[in-house]
């Protein structure tokens, strides 16, 4: 059994893991830079550990220092979180080295699903459906051209390695894809070190529907549902929703029974993410992420199902603690990413909080490392806190998603607060009449 984990990371994350850790009994353990001396995470654990100075590399991202700390510790167990290390197989083979757990898949799961082409070619393999595209790395633009002409304008062309909407050029027609090819093998190389990429059909007006799993190593895996992920810029999630308005029972149902024989034919353990585009009826297969997600507090609304406490209890040999029959799902749900930003521009807004006071009061949630006088660092992602609400129907989900935004008081820095502002009396964001291009239309973003 595990009785001390280390957490491999910092903010929000790393303070919802820490109150996993201490509903279970189990000592949770901090790794901070230089620059997050002061955090939350630091003050909230049972013990912590400087690895590094501020840049990321150097610290949350250095395994020997991570290593070396549950060495210091005894902490027999990491949670990686999500970013950073999460993902990292060469991490969880080192931890193997070192009798250390890890709370999330096998190494071979994350080096398989962390490779585009060889996710897909696993998808197909295990019977889920794809997006039409090439069956592996593309080497060159004339190969691309003939590929694209093959199943017809628009095409994307995407990175084998990473995420995050880097590596991703839209090639509307055969003039544009020479330079789409170039450019997205050139960010691709510089982003991930890797320059392989490959070519998809472009989806016109897709939805991002993703399916959130569960599975542990006794042969159980369940679903608990999907999340509509589709407002997005530039390919980066804004604001998350449970359940999706254009899946009915019958189709989560089948898209879930789908995903759920895959995952036992893979023999997965933990939690993880099948991420689809959705269109005209069908789903097509575009990743899957093998840790916790950004957005998971929108499945614990509407489920009453803590997905962290499921982690560390599969990681230690543990059934689920439920069943595919005793998942129900109950109400709406929304996520709003609030982040240190300019509304406008999305610069990072960096600095000091002169004033935090976050919104409260029935079905409201706020993941936030945040304080009064904490200074946000630079150094790492402007995510500071997500705003999560639920209510019985997504009419009062936005009408209490409007109320609590009325509350938050966040002063020092800009936020991403008067987007959701402007967001919410939107009539076809209150229709849900939106795709994954919708939202960089409404703020009139350009490629």
């Amino acid at each position: 059994m595990v009785s001390k984990i280390l957490i491999a990371n910092r903010g929000e994350i790393a303070l919802r893991v820490i109150r996993a850790c201490r509903e279970l009994g189990i000592k949770s353990v901090a790794v901070h830079s230089s620059a997050d001396d002061k955090a939350m995470h630091v003050r909230l654990a049972d013990e912590s550990v400087c690895i590094g100075p501020a840049s990321a590399a150097k610290s949350y991202l250095s395994i020997p220092a991570i290593v070396a700390a549950c060495e210091i510790t005894g902490a027999d167990a990491v949670h990686p979180g999500y970013g950073f290390l999460s993902e990292n197989a060469k991490f969880v083979d080192i931890l193997d080295e070192h009798n250390i757990g890890f709370i999330g898949p096998t190494a071979e799961h994350i080096r398989i699903m962390g490779d585009k082409i060889a996710a897909k070619a696993k998808a197909i393999e295990l019977g889920i459906p794809v997006v039409p595209g090439s069956d592996g790395e593309v080497k060159n633009v004339d190969e691309a051209l003939k590929l694209a002409r093959d199943m017809g304008f628009p095409v994307l062309v995407k990175a084998a390695s990473g995420g995050g909407g880097r590596g991703m050029k839209i090639a509307n027609n055969e003039a544009d894809l020479p330079e789409a090819f170039t450019t997205a093998r050139t960010e691709a190389k510089a982003a991930f070190g890797d320059d392989a990429v490959y070519i998809e059909k472009y989806l016109e007006k897709p939805r991002h529907i993703e399916i959130q799993v569960a599975c542990d190593t006794h042969g159980n895996a369940v679903h608990l549902g999907e999340r509509d992920c589709s407002l997005q810029r530039r390919h980066q999630k804004v604001l998350e929703e449970a359940p999706s308005t254009v899946l009915d029972d019958k189709a989560r149902a089948a898209i879930g029974k789908i995903v759920t024989d895959a995952m036992k034919g893979l023999g997965y353990r933990g939690v993880g993410t099948v991420e689809f585009l959705f269109e005209d009826g069908e789903f097509y297969f575009i990743e899957m992420n093998t840790r916790l997600q950004v957005e998971h507090p929108v499945t614990e609304a509407i489920t009453g199902i803590d997905l962290v406490r499921e982690q560390i209890r599969v990681a230690q040999g543990q059934k689920l603690s439920f069943t595919q029959e005793d998942v129900s799902f109950k109400g709406h749900a929304i996520e709003c990413r609030i982040n240190a930003e300019n509304p406008e521009t999305f610069t990072p807004s960096p600095g000091v909080v002169q004033t935090y006071h976050p919104p409260g009061g029935l079905g409201v949630r706020m993941d936030s490392s945040m304080y009064s006088g904490y200074a946000i660092p630079p150094y790492y992602d402007s995510l500071i806190g997500k705003l999560i609400v639920h209510a019985d129907d997504r009419e009062a989900c936005l009408m209490r998603l409007n109320r609590a935004l009325g509350e938050f008081a966040i002063d020092g820095v800009e936020t991403t607060i008067p987007l959701f502002e402007k967001l919410l009396p939107d009539e076809d964001f209150r229709a849900a009449d939106y795709d994954i291009h919708w939202l960089e239309k409404f703020l009139g973003m350009k490629d």
